[in-house]
């Protein structure tokens, strides 16, 4: 797909990897629409990108969303929905257990909205996390949702031809998600990416050009390509 033009919408569009990927599609040429429950933390936006207030949970709203920006070529999520739960599952709360999979719900509700208003050549890219491939103890929720997502991709692909809808699954990313800060967010990243076969964490911007080779790339559905740093051989 030459994306030149193409009209792109991006959920969590106005911070980490969401941000990067609306960066990378307005300075290819599309015309984007960052969507954020927040949208005053987007800060300056180059040209070409355009910002709107959306929860992906509300159905109403989107739909409406949708229907005002319709029709568009390009639609990315990589909103988490709420909250995310850590730590061992046997110990886990379960209603923070069961509010992670706002991420699965938010995801569904943008496929199921907005692919209708999508052109036919269209392309659908999701977030994932690589803890759906390769799992550490205490991210069983990340894991269970992270799943989830991509076999709703991998279950869509042939529903919603010839449109296409791929994942990406990033590794341990450097986004404003991660709460640390100075020489103890450094240190941790260290400890975390030590086994690693690419021993650092990644950056949005690397996860962004995971997601616009997934765009680009129109002999591509169903699948999820790993962003990890080598995570997977660890």
């Amino acid at each position: 797909m030459d994306i030149k033009n193409k009209k792109a919408i991006v959920f969590g569009g106005t911070s980490g990897i969401g941000l990067a990927t609306a960066k990378q599609l307005a300075a290819g040429g599309a015309e984007v629409i960052a969507v954020s429950r927040n949208p005053d933390k987007a800060g300056t936006l180059p040209d070409g990108i355009t910002v709107k207030s959306c929860d992906v949970r509300d159905q109403e709203a989107l739909s409406k969303l949708f229907e005002e920006c319709a029709p568009f070529d390009i639609l990315v999520s990589s909103a988490t929905g709420g909250s995310r739960a850590a730590g061992p599952f046997m110990e886990m709360e379960m209603s923070t257990f069961q509010a992670s999979f706002d991420k699965l719900w938010g995801y569904a509700n943008v496929v199921r909205y907005g692919v209708p208003h999508m052109s036919e050549t269209g392309s659908v890219v999701l977030v994932s996390g690589t803890p759906s491939r390769r799992p550490k103890p205490h991210h069983i929720a990340l894991s269970a949702v992270g799943s989830a997502v991509e076999a709703l991709a991998r279950s869509l692909a042939t529903q919603i031809a010839p449109r296409r809808i791929n994942v990406v699954a990033p590794g341990f990313i450097d986004t404003p998600m991660v709460a640390l800060q100075g020489k103890e967010r450094e240190e941790n990243y260290k400890k975390i990416t030590a086994a690693h076969a690419i021993p650092r964490v990644g950056t949005a911007d690397e996860v962004a050009e995971a997601i616009l080779f997934l765009i680009h790339n129109e002999f591509v559905t169903g699948t999820t390509l790993d962003v990890d740093g080598g995570w997977l051989l660890a």
